[in-house]
């Protein structure tokens, strides 16, 4: 089977299923497993995301959207010549990737066409196994549901019992976007409360202020699309009375894949560094917490 992956997390989800050589084509933004970022690009953002800051994208993406114009171009040709017999892709966000309806438009290939849609992290792990019995490899995807859960279970019994700490996370920064579908969820898991984000759904803009009134304990700057280095240099904060640390969001807090389980651990080391030790993802500390 041939497939083309327009979503980074479903190629993360492929790669974890062991089928990674499968992979005909992935999109610009498809960087991990490594082994996938020399793959045909098929599929590119319009916006050259990575020359302008954070308001400047923001704005240029709510113009596009605003004038009805597509932030993805698909390499109709190319997609033509890899010829997948499967096109995985989204139709949850129109900023993350190529929708469904898009593809079935623009694409004369004659591929199914797979929509990967999840909310929560109980969907994220029904993605996985969808995907898994959609490739013929049904007995893998229960293995990689179940190390997730294993990560999450384990982070569980480090915190039981402790006080939940209030959190931020920020999945934009200018303007802040409070949290949305599962990260809400991976921020209870780790023993916190998100003081703004409302789990399984969409996130939405917010004020500094507006979170600085919430008291939260932390706060933890994961722009989708972002990792730790360019969250810390973009961050252009207002003084805030809590610590605040920048997290490679890409890798483990943006991508409805398996590494969210991983993000849960960041998060509970974060939260609760007293008992949770550090799990060796990347983060940037800008302020410091005081005692």
């Amino acid at each position: 089977m041939r497939i083309c992956s327009l979503l980074p997390s479903a190629t993360e989800i492929v790669a974890v299923l062991g089928v990674a050589d499968r992979l005909v084509g992935v999109s610009a933004e498809c960087d991990w497993p490594p082994e996938v970022r020399g793959l045909p690009v098929v599929t590119a953002a319009r916006i050259d995301t990575g020359e302008l800051g954070s308001l400047e994208i923001d704005r240029a993406v709510r113009e596009a959207i605003t004038d009805g114009r597509s932030l993805y171009a698909i390499d109709e040709e190319l997609m033509d010549a890899l010829a997948p017999d499967l096109i995985l892709t989204q139709d949850l966000c129109e900023v993350c990737a190529v929708s469904a309806a898009e593809v079935s438009r623009l694409c004369k290939v004659e591929s199914e066409v797979v929509s990967l849609d999840p909310r929560t992290i109980a969907e994220i792990e029904d993605s996985v196994l969808r995907v898994a019995e959609r490739l013929e490899v049904p007995d893998r995807g229960a293995p990689a549901v179940a190390e997730m859960r294993a990560k999450v279970a384990r982070v569980r019994e480090l915190v039981a019992g402790r006080k939940p700490r209030r959190a931020f996370v920020a999945e934009w920064l200018d303007p802040p976007f409070a949290a949305g579908h599962w990260v809400p969820e991976m921020v209870e898991l780790a023993g916190g409360e998100e003081v703004l984000g409302r789990a399984g759904e969409a996130s939405f803009p917010t004020t500094w202020e507006t979170v600085r009134e919430r008291s939260p304990e932390l706060v933890v700057l994961a722009p989708c699309g972002f990792d730790a280095v360019r969250a810390a240099r973009e961050a252009n904060l207002p003084p805030l009375p809590c610590r605040v640390v920048a997290v490679d969001a890409n890798a483990h807090f943006s991508r409805p894949a398996p590494r969210v389980a991983d993000g849960v651990v960041q998060l509970a080391f974060l939260l609760h560094p007293e008992v949770v030790p550090d799990p060796g993802s990347p983060w940037i500390e800008l302020v410091p917490a005081t005692s």
